[in-house]
């Protein structure tokens, strides 16, 4: 297979995986290493990827990627994520769940739950509960989003004020080296920051591509939220970072 032929399934495997490694391509397209370490860094040069050690993941930016794109990324990792979260949600329990891909895999996780008071500015979520009878829905006010039908601004900070949520499941684009949780617009980053403030217990779902990219603007860090589920173990400073914040690190295997 020439290169030209690879490089689209490279990026397919990288939008659906989050991240490719040079062992795993070689073995996947049978040639060898340093072929695929040429492959990534044409890929990179044409800013479609960035190297990380072992591979390579999807560029950053200042934007975030398309909504379809972000859904059919490591879609059976949010699945594994989404039904853990949902675990540690007891039936009764009030529960905010924002913007986000992973959310509406926790929301799909939900359906069998009873007696729920779900709080969203995600539409997305509102639909998926629609049809359930998880208990009741709300949808916050503010201004509607149409790249992901969520709803950011005052509004949706004012409506999450006026509550007090048992748990709120955060979402974010990227977790740089810091620990800092980072996103790409400023008013969904305040509504994170609110469900901070108004939840007693706060989960954050990130899948394994969220430790590999960047973003601009900080929600809050590590150690501000009680328990993270990734399907993949956290980088070693991270993992460090939740054992002295009390953070519970749980890593989920997807089927």
């Amino acid at each position: 297979m020439s290169t030209t032929f690879r490089h689209p399934d490279i990026l397919e495997i990288a939008r659906r995986d989050g991240r490719v490694t040079v062992d795993g391509l070689a073995e996947r397209f049978g040639v060898t290493s340093q072929t695929i370490r040429r492959d990534l860094t044409n890929l990179t040069r044409s800013g479609v990827l960035e190297r990380v050690h072992g591979g390579a993941v999807l560029a950053s930016g200042l934007t975030n990627m398309e909504y379809e794109a972000r859904r059919r990324l490591n879609a059976a990792g949010k699945q594994a994520i989404g039904q853990a979260a949902a675990a540690h949600i007891p039936d009764g329990a009030s529960v905010f769940l924002d913007i986000g891909t992973t959310s509406e895999a926790v929301a799909r996780a939900l359906s069998a739950h009873r007696g729920l008071l779900v709080v969203t500015n995600n539409l997305h979520v509102a639909e998926i509960l629609r049809a359930s009878d998880c208990g009741s829905v709300i949808v916050t006010g503010g201004a509607l989003r149409a790249a992901d039908n969520g709803l950011v601004g005052p509004l949706t900070v004012q409506s999450i004020d006026n509550f007090r949520f048992d748990c709120a499941v955060l979402a974010c684009s990227a977790v740089d080296e810091m620990g800092d949780l980072l996103d790409f617009d400023l008013q969904e980053v305040q509504v994170g920051q609110a469900l901070l403030r108004r939840a007693h217990e706060v989960i954050l779902v990130a899948d394994q591509s969220k430790f590999c990219r960047s973003a601009p603007v900080r929600i809050a860090g590590l150690a501000d939220v009680g328990r993270v589920i990734s399907d993949s173990p956290l980088p070693a400073a991270l993992a460090s970072l939740c054992a002295r914040s009390g953070a519970i690190i749980e890593i989920v295997v997807p089927k």
